[in-house]
Parts: C-alpha cells; sequence; structure tokens
C-alpha cells in the first residue's frame, strides 16, 4: 500500500539524508520525494512517498521521524483526505502530422505546450497521478524524446 507522509522540518543541512535514512534503514524505497521551503524560509516541507505493506513498522517509522530533532510535524495521509499534484515535463519530437493530435489531447487533458521549436515540443502537465498516467499512455503515441517527473506533494483538505 502507499503511504503518502508530510513532514515539516527545519531548514537545515542534512535532515533530508537523516530522514531518508529512516526508510533505507528498514528496507522501504522511498517512491516519490519532494522537498521545498513553506511561506517560512526556516520551515521545509517534506512529502515522502513509500510502499509499506507492514504499518506496524511505518508506524515506527512516523514516531521515529517525531523523535527527530529538526521535525517539526508529520502527517500521515493516507487515510486523510488530501489533494496532491505532480508534475511532468514532456519532450515530443516534432512530427507535422500529429500537431492537431497534441492540440487536441492537450485540449482533453489540460496539457500545455510550453514550448515548440523545429525539433521538437516541450509539453507540461501539473495533475494528480491517474491523470498524468492517463495522459502518458496517450502521448506514447508520439515519440518521446524525454520525460521528467516530479515527486508528488499534498496538502490536507
Amino acid at each position: 500500500m502507499k503511504h503518502t507522509i508530510q513532514a515539516l522540518v527545519e531548514n537545515k543541512f542534512g535532515v533530508l539524508a537523516r530522514i531518508s535514512s529512516l526508510f533505507s534503514a528498514r528496507g522501504y524505497n522511498i517512491t516519490s520525494l519532494a522537498v521545498g521551503e513553506t511561506q517560512d524560509p526556516t520551515i521545509s516541507c517534506m512529502t515522502i512517498v513509500v510502499n509499506a505493506e507492514d504499518e506496524r513498522i511505518l508506524e515506527q517509522i512516523n514516531k521515529q521521524l517525531h523523535k527527530l530533532i529538526d521535525v517539526i510535524t508529520v502527517i500521515d495521509f493516507t487515510r486523510k483526505d488530501y489533494i496532491d499534484r505532480e508534475l511532468i515535463l514532456v519532450k515530443l519530437y516534432k512530427d507535422k502530422s500529429k500537431k492537431k493530435n497534441l492540440e487536441k489531447l492537450s485540449r482533453e487533458e489540460h496539457l500545455k505546450i510550453i514550448e515548440e521549436t523545429e525539433n521538437y515540443f516541450i509539453i507540461q502537465l501539473c495533475a494528480d497521478k491517474h491523470k498524468i498516467e492517463e495522459a502518458l499512455k496517450e502521448l506514447r503515441s508520439f515519440k518521446i524524446k524525454e520525460l521528467i517527473r516530479s515527486g508528488r506533494i499534498a496538502i490536507g483538505k
């Protein structure tokens, strides 16, 4: 089961390493990690997505996160109401015969063409994981040169 955990932490050197080591020490792979400053530049928000079947061990990790001196608060969104988003940037080789298809897809999937050159398009999409997966299925009909995907961010409702 995928768990989305958010930690507000002091924006200091080494905090990310200490937190990620808690997960790796127990054999959990972090599938998504996003870290950024909050409205207060001395505080960062970490959103961590981890696949964990044993919820007892995950509960231990949450408790140990709370004990770290640089951690202010920890929220496990798994059973809460929240909104999450990811960002993808996709570079597509330009195919003039498919431009109308791309424009149609752009309207339907809320993709945004952010750059167009004579050789490629760069597409942006910010959405939840399911919409991103749907859009990527559609984009596979184009020739993808490069795909970059951000970590997931989340906010409670």
